[in-house]
């Protein structure tokens, strides 16, 4: 059985009450909360300092769940997103059912589709979309592994994930595009 099983049912109770969590990702290590959720959005802008223009990341499960949550996404999206070889943030228009706090002030919306095992049965067992923003305070240097992490957003938190803590793999940010209605990509973040 996979070691991160306990994690993932602490992090549930955590979710559900609009808490937040700190936990792996397919990139850096992410703060996270119920993407749906605006009080739990803004414990997450809170923590990191962030000011509210500068929006944040959705990971989702799985492809086809873009369909649930962007507008008009282009008919061959499927396709475009299998076909990045490195972790993706896609920049959406048309975002469907998020408060208006996750949403960038032109109406856009950043989401990536994670490979990542962890992430992947989280957000499966949550049901819902999770905000992934690296762990950090805003303008400080991304931190590459966990104990690079700053002790005011661990304590800031209400669940500290164990899994790959001693993990020291150090993981770039993603690749972040903009998508436009018709599939085209611009490049935004290498």
């Amino acid at each position: 059985m996979v070691d991160f099983v306990e994690d993932i049912k602490k992090c549930m109770t955590v979710l559900k009450q609009g808490g937040t969590i700190l936990y792996p990702t397919d990139t850096v290590w992410g703060l996270g909360c119920d993407a749906l959720n605006e009080a739990a959005v803004e414990k997450i802008f809170d923590l990191k300092k962030r000011p509210r223009e500068k929006s944040l990341i959705i990971l989702l499960a799985e492809a086809k769940d873009i369909f649930e949550y962007i507008a008009a996404p282009p008919p061959d999206i499927i396709a475009i997103l299998e076909s990045f070889e490195k972790p993706t943030t896609v920049v959406y228009n048309g975002p469907l059912g998020f408060p208006g706090n996750i949403i960038n002030n032109d109406g856009s919306l950043a989401i990536r589709i994670t490979k990542d095992p962890f992430c992947i049965a989280l957000i499966k067992r949550f049901g819902k979309p999770v905000v992934s923003t690296s762990a950090n305070i805003s303008g400080h240097p991304t931190p590459a592994v966990y104990r690079m992490i700053d002790e005011e957003v661990k304590s800031g938190v209400d669940y500290i994930v164990t899994y790959r803590q001693d993990d020291e793999i150090k993981r770039s940010p993603s690749q972040l595009v903009k998508l436009d209605d018709l599939g085209n990509i611009e490049i935004l973040r290498g």
